[in-house]
Formats: C-alpha cells, sequence, structure tokens
C-alpha cells in the first residue's frame, strides 16, 4: 500500500512538472508568434516607405500639373483670378475646361492611392508685414475677433513685436530672452529677435494660448487631413464646420502678395482684420464672389456697403491671384497612410516649382 501511495506521487509531480513545462513552451511560443507578428509588421512597413514616398511626390506632381493647367485654359476670365470655384481648391470646374473630369481624391496608383489638399497661401494675411507698430491694428483686429481680452491682445502683440524686433529692449507688456529663459525652465528658449518662419511660433510668445492660437473649440485637438478651416466656393468657413477661428487660420509666414490677401479665396475671418473692414461687408465680399468671382479690383464697388473712400482704403491689401499653394497629400497602401507636405510657387503655366517637400 505504501510503495503504491509512492508511485501515485511520483506520477502526481511528473504531471505537474510536464504541465509547468508545456505552460513555459507554450507562452515561449505565444511571445515568439508576436514578436514575429510585429517584425513582419515592421519589416512591411518599411518596405512600404519607398512606395509611400513615392505617393506623395506623385500627388504634388499631380497639384504641379493642376496647377499648371489652370494657367493653359483659354478662357481668359480664368487667368485672371484664382478663386475657390476652381479645380485646384476642390471646385467643380466649368464644363468646359480642361480639368472638370479631374479628381483630388482617391487618385490609384499602384500599390495604392493618394488623395490631395491645396491651399493658397495669400488666402491669409502676411504675418512678415507685421515688423512693428504701424500693422499692430491688423493682429489687434485679429485677436479681438478671436476673443482676446484687452489685456490679453496687449500682451500679446506687444510680446510679438518684442519677438520679432531685433533688439533686446522689452516693451511694457512684452518679452525678451530673459522671460523665456525661466518660463520653461525644463527648456529654455531666447527671443528670436527676427520674422517668424512659421505661425506656430506664436505658441512660443509671452500671453498666447491653444485656445488663441488653434482656435476655441480645436485647442488640444489633432487636424485631420484636409480640415483645414476655408472659404470654400459655397461661402463656408471654419465657424460654419463647427469650429472656432484661432490665428493659425488668419495669419501665414510665406506670401507672394505682400502685404495683400487674396479676395477671391480668403474666408471672411480674415478680410473681416484689414483695415477699414467689419464683418458684414466680408461676408458681403464672398457672397458676391461666389456668383461672380472679381477679375478686377474696381469690381468690389458692386458689393453691397462698399464705398469709393473705402475702397481706396482697401485697394493695397487686397489682390486678385495666388502664388503660394501648401499642398497636403495623402497616401494609402491597405490599411495604412502617410501624410506628406509640399509649398508650390506657381509663376507661370510654364514655371510651377516645388518649394520644399515633407512627411507630417
Amino acid at each position: 500500500m505504501k510503495f503504491t501511495l509512492q508511485k501515485t506521487y511520483e506520477k502526481g509531480i511528473a504531471l505537474v512538472i510536464v504541465m509547468l513545462v508545456i505552460v513555459v513552451l507554450a507562452v515561449l511560443a505565444g511571445g515568439f508568434a508576436y514578436s514575429m507578428k510585429v517584425e513582419t509588421r515592421l519589416a512591411r512597413n518599411t518596405s512600404f516607405d519607398a512606395d509611400f514616398e513615392n505617393l506623395g511626390r506623385s500627388g504634388v506632381e499631380y497639384a504641379r500639373w493642376i496647377l499648371s493647367e489652370q494657367l493653359r485654359d483659354p478662357s481668359p476670365e480664368l487667368k485672371a483670378y484664382t478663386g475657390r470655384q476652381q479645380k485646384w481648391a476642390g471646385g467643380p470646374a466649368n464644363t468646359n475646361e480642361p480639368l472638370v473630369h479631374v479628381s483630388l481624391e482617391d487618385n490609384e496608383l499602384h500599390p495604392g492611392k493618394f488623395s490631395l489638399y491645396m491651399e493658397d497661401m495669400e488666402s491669409k494675411f502676411n504675418l512678415s508685414v507685421i515688423r512693428d507698430e504701424r500693422f499692430m491694428p491688423v493682429l489687434q483686429r485679429a485677436l479681438g475677433m478671436i476673443g482676446s481680452d484687452p489685456i490679453q491682445t496687449s500682451e500679446i502683440v506687444e510680446s510679438y513685436l518684442d519677438w520679432v524686433d531685433p533688439d533686446d529692449n522689452k516693451r511694457t507688456q512684452g518679452a525678451e530672452t530673459p522671460y523665456y529663459l525661466n518660463f520653461k525652465p525644463d527648456a529654455p528658449y531666447v527671443a528670436k529677435n527676427g520674422l517668424m518662419d512659421d505661425v506656430s511660433e506664436f505658441l512660443m510668445i509671452k500671453g498666447m494660448t491653444p485656445e488663441v492660437y488653434f482656435g476655441a473649440s480645436r485647442a488640444g485637438s489633432r487636424r485631420r487631413f484636409g480640415a483645414a478651416p476655408k472659404a470654400t466656393s459655397l461661402g463656408g468657413t471654419a465657424e460654419a464646420e463647427g469650429a472656432s477661428v484661432g490665428l493659425m487660420d488668419l495669419f501665414t509666414t510665406v506670401s507672394s502678395a505682400g502685404m495683400g490677401v487674396n479676395v477671391n479665396t480668403a474666408a471672411p475671418e480674415v478680410l473681416q482684420i484689414l483695415p477699414g473692414m467689419d464683418a458684414t461687408l466680408a461676408r458681403a465680399i464672398v457672397d458676391t464672389r461666389n456668383e461672380f468671382p472679381f477679375l478686377q479690383q474696381g469690381e468690389l464697388i458692386n458689393v453691397p456697403g462698399m464705398t469709393p473712400e473705402l475702397l481706396q482704403l482697401l485697394r493695397p491689401y487686397l489682390v486678385l491671384n495666388s502664388g503660394l499653394f501648401k499642398v497636403e497629400v495623402e497616401a494609402v497602401i491597405g490599411d495604412q497612410s502617410r501624410r506628406y507636405e509640399a509649398l508650390i510657387q506657381r509663376r507661370n503655366a510654364l514655371d510651377v516649382n516645388i518649394l520644399y517637400f515633407r512627411v507630417l
């Protein structure tokens, strides 16, 4: 009896050991399988790098072609302006235009597809113009429209001027390098003392908040592809899309129009920050151009509420054409996607150049 119990005990121990070995082997096998799955996906992603970049660059070349063809159209009036009704902006184009069947979305190109979104830089006010107190009212009007209170507006405006001017003399409510060295002790930085290279530098200056820069309803959220607020051929804006306006929607640091904005593409909020403009007149301009794009500045006199005196005041701030276009490309292969961005300069139909190309 004792011998039988011992044998049973030994068999039980052996069974437990076998089960433990099986469990350990199962865990090791599962870990190995998961590791191989990850490695396979990483290898596949790496193998797609060239394909993704080719799709991104193809999208930019497609954008170049569209911008060039727009100026090749035989209709003189279509060359006289750059507007949201045109194909580059996703407009319907006229039935007699060569680009009428061109699509900006889901263009198939082995092994995937790409979509385009284009925005002209002249649809926003050129921030590089605001270098001193002469153009302070433009920034003040922008901040007031966004909802910044007078104290915050003064702080942001003076901090911006301190950021871009070449000296280290602090304005009353502004800030220079000593402030920024202590603003974020873990990541100190100095005042730029030069023009902004990108509008996002606003986020580095004293007094700025995400709500003012991005817009209250979009602060902290990541923008979807092609979802940047813009005036459309139907007059849609950020507000109509359920998103409030921020400084990023009103200003650019690159433009071919100096201090001018394209009256045929600018959102009403951008027009509203120009000297002498108010919300009613800005909306009237957008409503008018949706029916008849402006081919000459003088045609603005037909806008309800426009006067000869006001038109004369606005002339230096308004242009009819755009020369710089930011292109965003979304490349898709299977269930994966990547986004690329390029800046294109269009001087004429034969001179359309890529200024930069980068992955986002």
